[in-house]
């Protein structure tokens, strides 16, 4: 593993992990037996094609999903043996998601939409800030039909970031925006790793987002095909595609 590692806690570790999905005589086979370790403050970027177990393999770390076989902890805690009580409650309280789609409620404006996160959460910051780490400060007031679409992932950036979670897991998080403004979304997203020391993980197809990460773990056929470590993290700003 990389050097980056060794001087940081564990925080996910998956040994053998494996996910099967059977629907009437048809199995797919999402993960074949995964084992990966995710350290503290680290940006790690997934990187592969459709289909290749990256978004299998977030769900059972985020704890949306269950593996069918193998072993999946999130530091001392083992995700394969809670119950939906516990995996309710380790996903309110520790793990922050971004996914492709923004999810805003249309009625509620962008501080509003984050309030909704904060107000649950047991340590969070006050929306208007992570409105500011995100940057959208003047834009606090406004619906999401007043918001551009990188602004509306800016939002749903800030809204995870605002319970300050151990772990931010992101889908997709630049899949349906151009190559512009999926930076600034990058550069919000990077921001959080840096400034709150979040774990990050970034599920992309798009090889020219994998120079911000620390790691890139390459996905093919539900296995971690290859290991790159970047010997110092290009910033999203001056990414491009």
């Amino acid at each position: 593993m990389a050097s980056l590692a060794d001087d940081r806690k564990r925080v996910f570790f998956t040994r053998g992990l494996t996910k099967v999905y059977v629907t009437g005589t048809v199995v797919v086979e999402a993960l074949r037996g995964v084992d990966l370790d995710l350290y503290d403050s680290e940006l790690v970027l997934l990187l592969g094609p459709s289909g290749s177990g990256k978004s299998t393999l977030l769900n059972i770390l985020g704890g949306l999903d269950r593996p069918t076989a193998g072993e999946a902890r999130f530091r001392e805690h083992d995700l394969t043996r809670m119950d939906e009580a516990a995996l309710t409650a380790f996903r309110r309280e520790h793990v922050g998601f971004i996914f492709q789609f923004y999810n805003l409620i249309p009625s509620l404006t962008a501080e509003e939409n984050v309030a909704l996160v904060s107000d649950i959460a047991p340590h969070p910051m006050a929306p208007a800030d992570a409105l500011a780490l995100v940057g959208l400060s003047e834009r606090r007031s406004h619906f999401p039909s007043q918001l551009s679409g990188g602004e509306q992932q800016r939002v749903a950036v800030a809204r995870a970031i605002a319970k300050r979670p151990e772990v931010l897991l992101c889908d997709e998080p630049t899949g349906a925006l151009d190559s512009r403004t999926g930076v600034v979304v990058l550069a919000a997203i990077e921001a959080a790793n840096r400034e709150l020391g979040t774990t990050t993980v970034v599920i992309t197809h798009n090889a020219a987002i994998a120079a911000m990460g620390d790691r890139i773990l390459r996905f093919h056929d539900g296995r971690v095909a290859e290991v790159i470590t970047n010997p110092s993290r290009r910033p999203a700003a001056e990414l491009s595609w």
